[in-house]
């Protein structure tokens, strides 16, 4: 009867590695995310200046910021957000329950994301009215997706 003690001991020492490696995995997947928000950030920040007029439009600087923040949507995906990155399951997230109930839906978000960053990058570069026509379809993009998904701070 002892032996059986033993082996499962052994079986649960032997699981260790594996769930610490996961858990690094997820927090790198967070990490990642984070990073990748924080860079769409940056230029939707560039882009926003203008749109609202806080910043001169400069067509060259716009389309820079628009093609960045497309090719930065284009790395954006499910994937980033595994099962157990949850804000109750990881340090440091903000990634609500939601992502994985409606994993279809959230699939779509980050499609109507990358569509609304195309469009600005077809935008941007053009004038100021594009510009801000394009801003306003990229920010119902970030905030439908962020209202559903992300905790509020």
């Amino acid at each position: 009867m002892r032996s059986i003690p033993v082996l499962a001991l052994t079986f649960s020492l032997a699981a260790l590695p594996a769930l610490a490696q996961d858990a690094r995995q997820i927090e790198r997947m967070i990490e990642g995310r984070h990073g990748l928000m924080t860079l769409m950030a940056y230029e939707l920040g560039k882009l926003g200046g203008m749109a609202k007029e806080e910043a001169p439009y400069d067509a060259e600087v716009a389309g820079d910021a628009a093609s960045n923040l497309s090719a930065l949507a284009s790395v954006l995906s499910p994937e980033l957000f595994p099962e157990g990155s949850g804000v109750d399951e990881a340090e440091d997230s903000e990634a609500l329950p939601a992502i994985w109930e409606k994993p279809d839906d959230f699939a779509m978000k980050i499609t109507q994301l990358e569509e609304a960053t195309a469009q600005m990058q077809a935008a941007a570069g053009t004038d100021l009215a594009g510009l801000q026509g394009a801003m306003r379809d990229l920010g119902s993009a970030c905030g439908s997706c962020h209202e559903t998904y992300r905790q509020k701070d």
